[in-house]
């Protein structure tokens, strides 16, 4: 979102149907995307799409594959090493995508995240 307002010039608006909006989170890929040299994860970045979630942070990627009622767990890549993430590293790594999953809650929890299958409830 970031990124998407940097290059659109766009206010981030406050408020939404009367009701506060989360504050907008995350650092541009703009100066990325212009060609200057600057470090990228050196802050989490988290994202949910259609019950997908993932977050990156430095080298590892931890993602979920949502599954509707099938149980889905997360997986751990070293992106520098599998950038085509066919190594899980969950369960060598365990401490570390625990760590992970709870910066995703958290986050989640912040953001005001829905659950996917909330939104297919809602839905119906």
């Amino acid at each position: 979102m970031a990124t998407i307002k940097d290059v659109s010039k766009a206010d981030y608006p406050k408020k939404k149907n009367g009701k506060a909006l989360p504050a907008l989170s995350g650092n541009s890929l703009l100066p990325v995307i212009k060609g200057i040299d600057k470090p990228i994860h050196t802050e989490p970045i988290f994202w949910e799409h259609e019950g997908n979630r993932a977050v990156r942070l430095g080298k590892y990627k931890l993602v979920l594959e949502w599954k509707g009622e099938l149980e889905s767990e997360w997986e751990l890549y070293d992106m520098e090493k599998d950038r085509t993430e066919l190594n899980n590293l969950a369960d060598q790594l365990p401490a570390k995508a625990e760590k992970m999953s709870k910066m995703w809650q958290t986050w989640a929890e912040e953001k005001q995240v829905q659950p996917w299958n909330r939104i297919e409830d809602l839905m119906r």
